[in-house]
């Protein structure tokens, strides 16, 4: 199964038919990918499986219809099993960015993450999953896919923000204040957390 983000909502890519009493699915030979896009956006579609018996055409699929932009993101830990968050566009967020030419998804990751959040000697730990949001530019759809890495340091230095990508806070948090976070974050982040950073106490919780 995939879900690619349109703002907040998510198109669901999966193997079955029924997903769910609200979801209209779809063969993946009749959808229209760019319509169905349009439509969530005008806020007329909410819930949409796309689906085919073949996992494999699924992705292949996506990358067929929509130009993709390839991006690499970490997830950093440091000595005290606190989470490297960055405040963007008044959410929280992990670091990550644009893969460059004949750089490698890894590569991209440390990169990114250096650059926007000033730290330093990371460890990448492990791969951690792919994520899909479409977004515009120039007047055009895209498909970005990040490939996320879980990253070590112990780097305990200045943390310094990339305001010119428009950063406006690095921080370090702990597993109660990246619960927080994590209220006032993108869906695409939290398919990246354990369920338990997502089950917050009950008097912390957006009302």
């Amino acid at each position: 199964m995939y879900k690619v983000f349109v703002k907040e909502i998510p198109i669901i890519l999966s193997t079955e038919k029924n997903i769910g009493k609200q979801y209209k699915s779809i063969p993946l030979k009749l959808a229209r990918l760019k319509k169905i896009i349009k439509k969530i956006n005008n806020g007329q579609l909410f819930y949409v499986n796309l689906y085919h018996k073949n996992p494999e055409k699924l992705e292949r699929f996506l990358f067929k219809k929509l130009k993709v932009v390839e991006a690499g993101g970490g997830m950093v830990f440091n000595d005290k099993k606190e989470i490297l968050f960055i405040r963007r566009n008044s959410k929280w967020d992990l670091p990550k960015g644009k893969k460059e030419k004949g750089e490698t998804h890894e590569e991209a990751a440390i990169r990114e993450t250096m650059e926007e959040t000033g730290v330093q000697d990371l460890e990448v730990k492990r791969f951690i999953t792919k994520t899909y949001h479409v977004f515009k530019r120039n007047d055009k759809y895209r498909l970005k896919v990040t490939y996320w890495y879980e990253m070590y340091t112990s780097y305990d230095g200045e943390l310094v923000p990339e305001t010119n990508e428009g950063i406006k806070k690095v921080r370090w948090k702990n597993f109660e204040k990246t619960q927080k976070a994590l209220q006032d974050s993108y869906e695409n982040i939290k398919l990246l957390f354990p369920k338990e950073y997502l089950t917050t106490h009950p008097n912390d919780r957006i009302t």
